[in-house]
């Protein structure tokens, strides 16, 4: 069937990330969890095209919803990662000059404190959900939000978002949310949360 929605690939391999995130985990996530939104997708809008009653679609609206969302956040949580500049493999974790960061400096006064918030903010979340920078474009403002088990980001344009459900960390970090938190950073993609700004038409006036 054309139209359909398909698994992305990576643009760097499943032990790219390591020791960050761990090769098992990488595999894990991309093949069999985002595989599974992917398919569930492509399942539920096959049967939505075949609905005749109102009642019929009403039923298929949470999965729609749901394995929309997760293919969406997974499709943009995979560019949000690089391989990690500190194991000299990559870019990762490189916060260079530019708009983006001049505008979270200006906004929590340091890298340090807006990693804090951000990591307070998305371990606070009770189950699963998903941690993300965001810019508000009613305020042109950068905020740090949560979303709930796959609900995609609506309000605000996604900058980065970090996945918190167990899947993503628990083969590595256990229960320790916050280790894998503080770990992430490592391999932060920059340049792509960089790109994400620009084209959001976020500046350093913020």
């Amino acid at each position: 069937m054309s139209g359909q929605h398909t698994l992305p690939p990576l643009d760097y391999s499943y032990d790219a990330l390591e020791p960050f995130i761990s090769k098992e985990i990488m595999t894990l996530h991309h093949t069999k969890h985002h595989q599974t939104y992917v398919n569930a997708l492509n399942a539920a809008e096959q049967a939505y095209a075949k609905t005749q009653t109102p009642k019929e679609r009403i039923a298929l609206q949470s999965a729609l919803k749901f394995n929309g969302g997760g293919h969406i956040n997974h499709s943009l949580f995979w560019k949000n990662l690089t391989p990690a500049f500190s194991e000299g493999k990559g870019l990762g974790g490189q916060f260079a000059d530019g708009p983006l960061k001049t505008a979270i400096l200006g906004t929590w006064g340091s890298f340090e404190a807006f990693q804090k918030e951000f990591n307070t903010v998305t371990a606070g979340i009770q189950g699963s959900g998903w941690g993300w920078l965001g810019l508000n474009p009613s305020k042109n403002r950068l905020e740090i939000i949560t979303t709930a088990n796959q609900d995609p980001l609506l309000t605000h344009v996604p900058i980065i978002g970090v996945d918190i459900w167990e899947h993503a960390f628990y083969l590595q970090y256990k229960n320790v949310k916050v280790d894998y938190l503080n770990a992430i950073w490592s391999v932060i993609n920059w340049q792509e949360a960089e790109k994400r700004f620009a084209e959001a038409g976020g500046n350093a006036k913020l």
